[in-house]
């Protein structure tokens, strides 16, 4: 585990993680819009819109503050009205699911860069795109059902704790947030077990990354915590009037995203050392890029 550590942070930092997260960021600032209102529309449709915007909204809250929630809620808001024609309904829709999906073509790159692999330059830049965009519209979908899943359970734990506190001990209580918590992580390590297995241009196996989301999942839970904490105290948006929401959305995704690829990084370190070697799918080629395992 520790010579991972050292090899993921390693590479990390030669990859200009600084770099990488920047080029999330732009793209999230775009695709924050589409991407709310697919998963709001999806999720919405199984659990009612106003608990899946409440839960939005709470988490944005403690991250990044209210103001930051309002302003992500109106963007939302207007990014989901109807359209006067069936024609521009059609292109409305179109749209959104170009812009949600960019984001996430933008971390297919990134993870490319990871696990040492890049797009065939035979193939045409537009079917290369066309295959991003799908993969990544995928995953939302399969995201948004797996946060379908942590909804229904969270409420079903909230339902028990409502009941229990008026029958049970404060012990229960303590148990079933402590359950609600694991299913938080399990749920976020999910995640980032689909994104490392079919985002990389190169077949990844099952084994290969439910260490490294896990991990991802512990590093990326405690990032949020600090970043709450910076955010609510250092106010980095303050200094820039109406566009301080923005900055704070662009500083958050950032930092995020390098806890991210760090998390990638160590995930291809572990496989690395595991001798799990990967091999490129038709449409990539490997980059020659030696593996540099670091002593313990």
């Amino acid at each position: 585990m520790l010579k991972a550590l050292k090899a993921a942070l390693k590479a990390w930092w030669r990859n200009d993680p600084f770099k990488e997260s920047a080029a999330i960021s732009y793209y999230a600032i775009f695709s924050l819009p589409g991407l709310l209102v697919v998963i709001i529309a999806v999720v919405g449709y199984f659990v009612g819109q106003d608990a899946i915007n409440g839960q939005i909204s709470a988490q944005i809250t403690s991250t990044m503050g209210a103001d930051t929630a309002r302003q992500i809620q109106d963007i939302t808001a207007k990014a989901s009205e109807s359209a006067n024609s069936l024609w521009a309904a059609v292109l409305g829709v179109v749209t959104i699911a170009l812009g949600a999906t960019g984001v996430f073509a933008q971390f297919q790159q990134s993870l490319n860069t990871v696990w040492k692999v890049k797009a065939d330059a035979s193939e045409s830049e537009i079917l290369t795109m066309l295959k991003a965009r799908i993969l990544a519209f995928g995953l939302i979908m399969a995201l948004a059902f797996v946060l379908i899943a942590s909804l229904v359970v969270s409420s079903i734990l909230a339902a028990l704790g409502s009941w229990i506190s008026g029958s049970f001990s404060d012990s229960l209580l303590i148990a079933l947030e402590i359950a609600n918590s694991l299913i938080s992580l399990l749920v976020l390590s999910l995640s980032f077990a689909l994104m490392f297995k079919y985002f990389p241009n190169t077949k990844v196996e099952w084994r290969q990354v439910w260490i490294g989301s896990v991990v991802t999942a512990v590093l990326f839970e405690m990032g949020k915590f600090c970043l709450g904490l910076y955010f609510g105290t250092a106010e980095p948006g303050s200094g820039y009037g109406a566009a301080g929401s923005i900055i704070l959305i662009l500083l958050w995704v950032s930092y995020s995203s390098m806890i991210i690829l760090f998390g990638a990084e160590f995930t291809y370190a572990y496989s690395e050392i595991h001798g799990w070697n990967t091999s490129s799918d038709v449409g990539a080629s490997r980059i020659s890029i030696d593996f540099e395992p670091t002593d313990t």
